[in-house]
């Protein structure tokens, strides 16, 4: 065994002995990814942030999913399903040999409490509070549903209020996860740390900061993980995690760091995946916040910015500037919108109309985290710093972590912020109106521009009401275009997503959603 080999297999053993699993048996096998951030929280319907949904993949599951390489709707808890011929009624018939991680027994009211508690009022566990259930109010799911119920164990009926094209796929998102309303009762608002589902893995332990651990689950009513033990260890340091994986004392890593690509290329024992990344990495600006109220500001941000030279100096490549809020991967894709150039003497003229001849001073936000769309995000803004100041805005940059970050730009409190978005479920609507739409800009606001169009809610209401694929292409392209030129955003790159793994680890598969599904995954003989 090569001194990598044995280094991840010391560290495997460590792992599950350290997590109360005793002595390792020789044929357990202990998969460690290494991660940038850890979760912010384990209840499906709390979370909307990609870390805390890379664990919840594995724990949960929802009544639809999506096929391994395209967001392609697939029956997963329910069996099957009807709809009404005006799309109003949609009756799940649900699968009846599947049971919850603690025993209990999974039926329509286990999918009536889980999403009922995001829905109704009155239902016993409805958290009202801001923040709570974000996901579902984001994705504008209680204009969309009328009623629930469940009128026996294995049915499952969803009334909507009208037609809306996105449905589906949108039951397939993370925050539609059946969650055992035995454990929600037993922990409470400790839930969330205390997650308990359907899916193939269960949860064991998390050290906040450091890792979090699952096991496959034996009673699991599909295909059995092939791997025992399954932990997601929390390395900030992106120099870290490659070294790590290079040790072999983790075994896969994602948001890989440009610069060390071509070490990971050249390495025999390392494999590099990636895909087209369904994704947009961005630049808002708070328009609650002076200057950015005024659109001539907004667009002088946009010329100042060098796209160009991001993609090249800090994505190795592996990105391509962007000039709309939706990647050209989706449908609907506007290439018609013209994009901002990088025109630094623009930029200048249009703060002096502003009546800010001289520039001005402003706080930009940067998560420290790294993420599928940025994954050095520290020196983009230090770049961006650079770019805004030569066009006379003073930047001073506000680095905080992750769970933190979110809370904070959620609640309006940046001047810039950078962030970004990878798509959930295939849709156009999951950009424009969960980014966008005025709608969102309520805090906690998923619209942390805070930007308040009623000429785009129009536009997108319109795109989910309809069910003709041609109308609503037709409606997303004059979105982009109304989104252009009100220039919320500096959009700034589509970003490739990218993944490495021992050599060794098979399975694996980087979907476009960003989904981390460990099920398949095995060890492969040496």
């Amino acid at each position: 065994m090569s001194p990598a080999r044995l280094a991840g297999a010391l560290c495997a053993f460590l792992i599950v002995a350290a997590c109360g699993g005793g002595p390792a048996p020789e044929a357990q096998q202990v998969l460690v990814f290494g991660r940038g951030a850890d979760s912010v929280g384990l209840d499906p319907a709390l979370e909307n942030d990609g870390e805390s949904f890379k664990v919840c993949d594995n724990l949960y599951e929802t009544l639809v999913t999506y096929e391994t390489e395209s967001t392609q709707v697939l029956p997963q808890l329910a069996r099957r399903w009807e709809v009404s011929g005006d799309g109003l009624r949609w009756t799940f018939h649900l699968r009846t040999d599947v049971r919850f991680h603690d025993g209990t027994p999974f039926t329509a009211q286990a999918v009536l409490f889980s999403l009922g508690r995001q829905f109704f009022p009155d239902h016993p566990w409805y958290r009202p509070a801001a923040g709570n259930y974000k996901y579902w109010k984001d994705m504008g799911m209680d204009d969309i549903v009328a009623h629930m119920s469940a009128p026996d164990d294995s049915t499952f009926v969803m009334e909507l209020a009208a037609a809306n094209a996105p449905f589906l796929s949108t039951l397939g998102m993370n925050f539609c996860g059946i969650v055992s309303p035995a454990a929600v009762e037993r922990h409470g608002a400790d839930y969330f740390k205390n997650p308990v589902g359907t899916g193939p893995f269960r949860f064991v332990e998390w050290r906040k900061d450091e890792r979090i651990v699952l096991e496959r689950f034996d009673g699991y009513w599909g295909e059995a993980p092939r791997i025992d033990r399954l932990v997601f260890k929390y390395i900030q340091d992106a120099s870290v995690r490659f070294l790590e994986l290079r040790a072999g004392d983790v075994h896969g890593v994602d948001n890989l760091n440009p610069e060390f690509i071509e070490s990971i290329r050249s390495d025999p024992e390392i494999q590099l995946l990636t895909q087209p990344g369904m994704n947009v990495g961005y630049l808002a600006m708070n328009l609650d916040k002076e200057p950015f109220a005024d659109l001539r500001v907004r667009r002088a941000v946009n010329h100042a910015v060098n796209k160009q030279s991001l993609v090249d100096n800090f994505y190795a490549g592996l990105a391509v500037p962007a000039k709309n809020p939706i990647p050209p991967v989706m449908w609907s894709y506007n290439d018609d919108v013209a994009a901002y150039e990088y025109d630094p003497g623009r930029a200048r003229e249009l703060l002096a109309e502003a009546g800010l001849a001289d520039g001005f001073s402003t706080e930009l936000w940067v998560p420290l985290a790294t993420r599928p769309y940025m994954p050095q995000p520290e020196k983009i803004a230090q770049a961006l710093q650079a770019d805004l100041g030569r066009v006379g805005i003073e930047v001073e940059l506000v680095t905080t972590e992750w769970a933190t970050y979110l809370d904070k730009v959620f609640d309006g409190q940046h001047d810039m912020c950078l962030l970004g978005w990878t798509g959930d479920n295939g849709d156009p609507d999951n950009f424009l109106y969960v980014l966008l739409d005025k709608t969102a800009a309520v805090k906690p606001a998923q619209n942390v521009a805070f930007y308040r169009s009623d000429e785009l809610h129009e536009v997108l209401v319109e795109a989910r009401h309809s069910v003709d694929p041609a109308e609503r292409t037709r409606l997303y392209r004059q979105a982009q275009e109304i989104v252009h030129r009100d220039a919320p955003w500096v959009p700034l790159v589509h970003a490739t997503q990218t993944a490495a793994f021992r050599r060794d680890v098979r399975g694996f598969a980087l979907h476009p959603t960003g989904s981390k599904w460990f099920q398949p995954v095995y060890f492969a003989p040496r």
